[in-house]
């Protein structure tokens, strides 16, 4: 077998599980059935190989190019929905409103917990206080908000352990199906 089928039947298959995975109401949906007692929403970024000309795609934060993606995890860490990518300069909250997350998450009516990269998305999403100096109930709940969002870290662990996701040579915007794929994959293997 050549190389370019080889690659064509590679492109293939991230594309046929890519359709596979659930979209935002769909997953929403399960959720809410599963009777899920919160989910977590948070932003990851996968590193991309690009220029500096590719100036969209370099994120200030994490100091090196990539895409965003916006990532909704269940109260145990299993991956729920993974959306699309956007140049990694785009702030956590932007990308979530332009996925249309806030307005679904606020419409389906379950408790949503998330950091403060998504301060002021609303009273449907849950973030810890800012500033310094806060009283010490602010604090306790903090570190429970903490608590209760840190398996959600663990959705984004078990993307980024795929080593395809380590640094993509590929387009970018590439990077959305092939981590749909693995979420497909990821809840096939929980599953079973």
């Amino acid at each position: 077998v050549g190389t370019t089928t080889a690659w064509r039947y590679v492109n293939e298959t991230v594309m046929l599980l890519s359709a596979r995975s659930p979209k935002l109401n769909q997953a929403l949906r399960k959720a809410r059935k599963d009777q899920a007692q919160h989910l977590i929403l948070d932003g990851t970024l996968i590193p991309i190989d690009r220029v500096r000309a590719d100036r969209p795609f370099y994120s200030g934060k994490h100091k090196k190019h990539g895409v965003n993606l916006q990532v909704i995890a269940g109260p145990g860490g299993q991956i729920v929905w993974v959306s699309g990518a956007v140049p990694g300069s785009v702030p956590d909250i932007s990308a979530a409103r332009n996925w249309g997350v806030i307005r679904a998450l606020a419409a389906c009516g379950l408790l949503v917990l998330a950091d403060k990269g998504y301060q002021g998305a609303g009273p449907a999403v849950l973030t810890p206080y800012k500033g310094r100096n806060k009283p010490e109930s602010q604090k306790q709940a903090n570190r429970s908000h903490a608590k209760l969002r840190g398996p959600g870290e663990r959705a984004n662990a078990q993307l980024k352990q795929w080593k395809v996701l380590t640094r993509l040579r590929c387009c970018p915007h590439r990077a959305g199906h092939l981590a749909k794929a693995i979420s497909v994959l990821q809840n096939r293997e929980a599953a079973a």
